[in-house]
């Protein structure tokens, strides 16, 4: 989905559903359940490839699978536990993977069916699992479904999809595509509009249509067989349309495309889509190993993401906090409210934490001041991956990759840049292809590749990161060991501490006898601290076991704290 869709996704819905059932908001919610009981979800490291950019091993420009087969050892190397792979589909690749014409077997330009059963079980011999990207919502215009559908008004498949009739040689109402522009397509031959959330490409299924669901489901039987672990759920909350087709409120201003801003209040957030995710849950349930559903789950406040778990947390295991992701801005404050609101949720929802994906500007840039990114993207690392819950990496971002942003309207390859150039750039400029070494196109590929290197790939690559214990990718991996083998940061509690502070973040995770206290200077200037520590384990030392700065091996945590500027530290109590 687009980078800036988030604002334009909250809309209201019955928050009523987000039943608390748990103690209250001030609570904090402790995991003790051993962890050999508890799903391996809940302590992996996911990983986010885009096919296309990670790892060429054609020499074609272009990313495939058996380049990712070929980098396994890496992400095993790095701590990842499940890699989430964007669509890897059959498809014009007009919104790159995401408009699907066959949800049964590999692009070509990406391999073949043997090749994805290759890397499933080679990633399963590195205790790697495989997450597929699953597109509910639409399909590519060029399936087979849709090629039927817009045959004749009479053709069986023709209810698959949303058909309407014009009013006055106009749309059927005033809904807009998120991309831009009417979400109606008019089809000349047989006279009628079909309805499209995103391009006019990607056409909407018709979800009320039982044989849309069995179809849909059958699919996702397909893959699970195959052996994937789970599937991330694209642009879920967009499958149910109003029946009546109600036009929606038009606010003030324009967006991007010059279209009026419109609050999407009868095309997406509908309630039905729950039943829906609890049959696929249900599905998924039926096969071993606790498959899992990743949820792009975007809402207007902490009552929306409570309602994608579930009544009976029957539904979406982990549902994306892009109100978390998307603070854009160093603020303790604002991270310490959205934490304490996801940590204490009142269904007791495991919390979901990112901070990049293939649709965002990525973190190095949002977050840097520009001299001190490699900096403050350890501090943004120490903060997601010590937090008590999943983290989502993006690949790359343990390299503390850049955006490479177009520079011209003649250089865009998303559409969407192309229609909203110049307020909307589109995506490719996080979209780049991984940096493994300093040599020609970053060691992505002998060819050209399909979008250009950034300009840091010399020094911010794999080869050169792997060499160096200070860097980037040198930190995420020490952060991602201590994740998992200490007791307090893989199943802890989280307490929020000197919950006042303007400019520094702490926190302690504590499990039994362990304990680690974070802390995090989210300002440009040194600070000053006094933790305020439960009685339980004041006078005790601290032993410093991950600084993003020089720091002492040791310190008292009960006496007051000088902290470098945008310094993160990681101390476990002795």
């Amino acid at each position: 989905m687009q980078k800036n869709l988030l604002k334009s996704l909250l809309i209201p819905v019955a928050a009523t559903l987000c039943f608390s059932t748990a103690a209250s908001a001030d609570s904090q919610v402790a995991v003790t359940t051993p962890v050999s009981q508890e799903p391996w979800w809940k302590h992996a490291v996911f990983y986010e490839i885009y096919p296309r950019s990670f790892a060429d091993a054609k020499n074609a420009g272009v990313g495939n699978i058996k380049g990712i087969v070929s980098k396994l050892d890496y992400l095993k190397d790095l701590g990842v536990d499940a890699v989430w792979i964007t669509p890897c589909y059959p498809s014009p690749q007009i919104d790159f993977g995401y408009d699907i014409s066959d949800y049964e077997n590999i692009a070509p330009e990406y391999g073949t069916l043997a090749d994805f059963d290759e890397l499933i079980k080679e990633a399963k011999a590195r205790n790697i699992k495989i997450i597929m990207d699953l597109v509910m919502n639409h399909t590519s215009d060029k399936h087979k479904w849709f090629i039927e559908s817009r045959s004749s008004k009479t053709n069986p498949k023709r209810d698959w999809y949303i058909w309407r009739d014009g009013k006055n040689g106009q749309p059927p109402n005033n809904w807009q595509s998120i991309f831009g522009h009417s979400a109606w397509t008019f089809d000349p031959a047989t006279k009628q509009y079909y309805y499209h959330f995103f391009y006019p490409e990607q056409p909407d299924l018709n979800w009320r249509n039982p044989e849309v669901k069995k179809a849909m489901f059958d699919a996702v039987r397909f893959w699970l067989d195959r052996g994937v672990a789970g599937f991330r759920l694209d642009a879920i909350t967009t499958l149910y349309e109003d029946p009546n087709l109600k036009d929606n409120k038009v606010l003030p201003g324009k967006n991007a495309y010059g279209d009026p801003n419109m609050a999407n209040e009868n095309n997406d957030h509908s309630l039905e889509i729950h039943d829906v995710l609890r049959d696929l849950r249900s599905l998924l349930n039926s096969y071993p190993d606790d498959r899992v559903l990743v949820g792009e789950t975007f809402g207007k406040d902490l009552a929306d993401l409570c309602l994608m778990y579930g009544r009976n947390a029957d539904e979406i295991q982990l549902p994306m906090n892009f109100q978390f992701a998307y603070i854009n801005k160093l603020s303790a404050p604002d991270f310490r409210a959205r934490i304490k609101e996801w940590d204490t949720n009142p269904v007791q929802g495991w919390p979901v934490y990112l901070f990049n994906n293939h649709d965002t500007t990525r973190s190095y840039v949002r977050y840097g001041d520009g001299i001190h990114n490699d900096q403050i993207a350890k501090l943004m690392a120490t903060m997601l991956l010590t937090l008590r819950g999943t983290p989502i990496l993006y690949y790359g971002e343990e390299l503390g990759m850049e955006n490479r942003d177009p520079q011209t309207v003649e250089e865009v390859y998303d559409p969407i840049g192309k229609i909203g150039w110049p307020k909307e750039k589109g995506r490719d400029g996080e979209r780049t292809p991984m940096q493994w070494t300093a040599d020609a196109n970053a060691g992505f590929s002998q060819a050209k590749p399909w979008l250009p290197v950034t300009a840091k790939y010399k020094t911010h690559n794999v080869a050169a990161e792997t060499k160096d214990p200070d860097s980037i990718l040198s930190y995420y991996k020490k952060l991602i060991q201590i994740r998992r083998t200490n007791p307090a940061m893989r199943n802890g509690a989280y307490t929020p501490l000197n919950a006042t502070d303007k400019n520094v973040l702490a926190y302690l995770r504590t499990k039994d006898a362990s304990n680690v206290v974070v802390v995090l200077n989210m300002s440009n200037a040194p600070q000053k601290i006094k933790l305020d520590l439960p009685a339980a384990i004041t006078g005790k030392n601290g032993h410093l076991i991950a600084s993003n700065v020089s720091s002492p091996d040791s310190a008292s945590l009960t006496k007051e704290l000088s902290l470098a500027p945008f310094g993160s530290y990681v101390w476990e109590l002795q």
